[in-house]
Parts: structure tokens; C-alpha cells; sequence
């Protein structure tokens, strides 16, 4: 049982699904960090200083009573809130990471697809009468030229 294990393990696609896991993560939080740290300041500026990182509605007050300044200061006073600014956050995120992988994976993938596709032989229009040595039409049955019927296995 240990030996299958050993070779289940071992197999590519499992090493190449690991591989592509740990890059996965790496890169999320690297377009996380461009995402808040490059990509949402600017944004916030151009709409009056606004961080989305502290854009929330507060449901019900904490054991400290608000207003509270920050989302870091609602939740240490306990305070429940809808934090709305994250979730802006995340769908930049998502957009970025969908618009990367579409640029940089989907259609570089494509176009080499295409490309292979391009250079595969197209498949026979044509055969040859074995009777008169001329071209006819794959489906025919008959020749139209020497008029022999043909096999048409």
C-alpha cells in the first residue's frame, strides 16, 4: 500500500498540480498586495481620499459606542459591520487576475492552438479511381469519369 502511495505521488501530473498550487498562491498574493497597495491609492484619491479599506456600515455598536474612525476601531470595540470596502477590494482583485490570466494564459494559449490546427494537413477531399487513375469526390461510388463502380469500404 505504501509503494502505491509512493507512485501516486510520484506520477507528473500530481507534482505539476503542486507546483501549480504553490505558484497559484504566491501569485494571489502578489496581485493582492498590487491590488491594495499600487492600484486602490490612486483610485481612492481620485474619489476624495477615500480607503476603501475602511469603507463599512456599522449594523450594531460594540461595548465602546461609535462613530468609529476606522474598521479597526469598530472591531476592537466589538461593533458588527458590513466592511463593503474589502469587498471592493476583492472584486479589483478578481478583475485583475481574470484580465492576467486572459492576457498572459487564455490567449497566448489560443493563438498556439491555432497555430498547431493551422499546420495539421487537412483531411482528404478526394480519392483516386483505381479503374482510370483519376481524382473524384471522397463519398462517390462511382467513378464520373470512367464510369466504374467503386468499393466503398
Amino acid at each position: 500500500m505504501l509503494n502505491d502511495f509512493k507512485a501516486f505521488i510520484m506520477r507528473g501530473n500530481v507534482i505539476d498540480m503542486a507546483v501549480g498550487i504553490v505558484i497559484g498562491v504566491a501569485f494571489g498574493a502578489v496581485v493582492n498586495s498590487f491590488v491594495r497597495d499600487i492600484i486602490m491609492p490612486p483610485i481612492g484619491l481620485a474619489l476624495g481620499n477615500v480607503d476603501f479599506a475602511n469603507l463599512f456600515v456599522v449594523l450594531k455598536e460594540g461595548l465602546i459606542p461609535g462613530p468609529y474612525a476606522s474598521l479597526a476601531e469598530a472591531q476592537a470595540a466589538g461593533a458588527v459591520s458590513i466592511n463593503y470596502g474589502f469587498f471592493i477590494n476583492t472584486v479589483v482583485t478578481l478583475l485583475i487576475v481574470a484580465a492576467v490570466l486572459f492576457f498572459f494564459v487564455v490567449r497566448p494559449v489560443a493563438r498556439m492552438q491555432a497555430l498547431k490546427k493551422a499546420e495539421e494537413p487537412a483531411a482528404p477531399t478526394t480519392k483516386e479511381c483505381p479503374f482510370c487513375i483519376s481524382a473524384i469526390p471522397i463519398k462517390a461510388s462511382r467513378c464520373p469519369n470512367c464510369t466504374s463502380e467503386l468499393n466503398t469500404a
